[in-house]
């Protein structure tokens, strides 16, 4: 409710500062990327940094094919479902079997969430890691991946970290698959999106940087390729150019930690943007699922009720002619049987009492 002269009354303020707090903490990184592009130890090294500046981060692991853990996760998704086991049982591949564990996994994904409300009740943890599987797919198009954005940001700021890997993006062809992922991603989960161009200390991601922002000098790079995705590619660069334009990107190492301040800038900026912008969405998108479910509930109700002869009644009779009453009409049992004529009158023959 507002006051008269058009600012929020103390309820409405009250109200707000609540659905705030409730937002307020721990700030959720989803760490994404392609097979080999270096999130583990990426999550590793934003683990040693912030534990020198005693910012402990709640890490989770979400990668159940995973065999050397550089750190040591607060919550695994390997204590609960083994990976092995499910190529067995299910009869899967590598890939297949790592999607159908995500799977499985969100299931229970509701005693993760309580988990996390506990680390934000009690703020031990201000920042809360997910590193993922390189099987980029489970968020592209599987539900595990939809399932666990939506949990997620409904509860905590939740922001979306893209590793790229820049010592195999030199190729403009390589490079351009691995924007469309990113962009694809970005449009999946409706999120604040950060790309981190890793391994710097590698290779300069001068080059990286120039390809997003110069659609000329991507082109120039394109004609020195000889393959028949030349032409592809070239028009999918047009097509991203809309796509550059909002994205943060900034080039980290993980192996030294190069950059990781301009990195926790933006996700500073990236959680203040998802409060002002992206919780009023996601809070209207909530209430439009929830009304939503209220109202199938209700249909349901409703079929319950029919089917069990408890449905809507329906009066025998809508309109009677002229001159005529109720006490005028003759049910004969049986009358579309025994009724010989169009004017209802009873069979020679047939006793009443029979």
């Amino acid at each position: 409710m507002d006051c008269d002269d058009g600012t929020p009354s103390s309820s409405d303020a009250i109200e707000d500062k609540t659905e705030y707090e409730a937002f307020k903490s721990p700030v959720c990184l989803i760490v994404l990327g392609m097979a080999g592009s270096g999130k583990t130890t990426f999550v590793s090294k934003l683990n040693s940094y912030l534990r020198q500046y005693k910012r402990a981060p709640y890490l989770i692991n979400l990668d159940p094919a995973c065999k050397n853990m550089p750190y040591t996760p607060n919550i695994d998704i390997r204590d609960s479902v083994k990976y092995k086991q499910v190529m067995k049982n299910y009869g899967l591949g590598p890939n297949g079997a790592i999607v159908t564990a995500l799977n499985l996994y969100t299931t229970k994904f509701h005693q993760l969430m309580d988990l996390l409300g506990k680390v934000n009740t009690e703020s031990s943890h201000d920042i809360a890691v997910i590193d993922t599987p390189g099987q980029i797919e489970v968020f592209t198009w599987s539900a595990s991946g939809q399932i666990l954005t939506e949990s997620l940001a409904s509860t905590f700021p939740t922001v979306v970290v893209y590793v790229m890997d820049l010592e195999r993006s030199t190729s403009p062809i390589t490079f351009m698959s691995n924007m469309l992922y990113a962009c694809s991603v970005l449009y999946k989960t409706k999120l604040p999106f950060i790309v981190v161009l890793n391994k710097s200390d590698i290779v300069d991601p001068t080059y990286a940087i120039e390809w997003m922002h110069d659609f000329e000098a991507f082109c120039d790079a394109v004609e020195n390729e000889s393959s028949y995705m030349s032409n592809l590619t070239r028009t999918m660069a047009l097509t991203l150019d809309e796509f550059y334009n909002e994205l943060k990107c900034v080039p980290v190492s993980s192996l030294t930690g190069h950059n990781f301040d301009e990195f926790f800038k933006m996700v500073d900026a990236a959680a203040d943007e998802f409060q002002k912008e992206y919780r009023v969405e996601w809070n209207k998108l909530r209430k439009e699922k929830l009304q939503t479910e209220i109202s199938q509930l209700n249909k349901k109700l409703d079929d319950l009720a029919v089917s069990s002869g408890e449905g809507e009644l329906v009066p025998l009779f809508t309109s009677l002619s002229a001159g005529r009453e109720i006490s005028d009409i003759y049910l004969a049992p049986n009358a579309d049987e025994m009724s010989g004529d169009s004017e209802g009158e009873e069979e020679p023959g047939f006793n009443v009492n029979d």
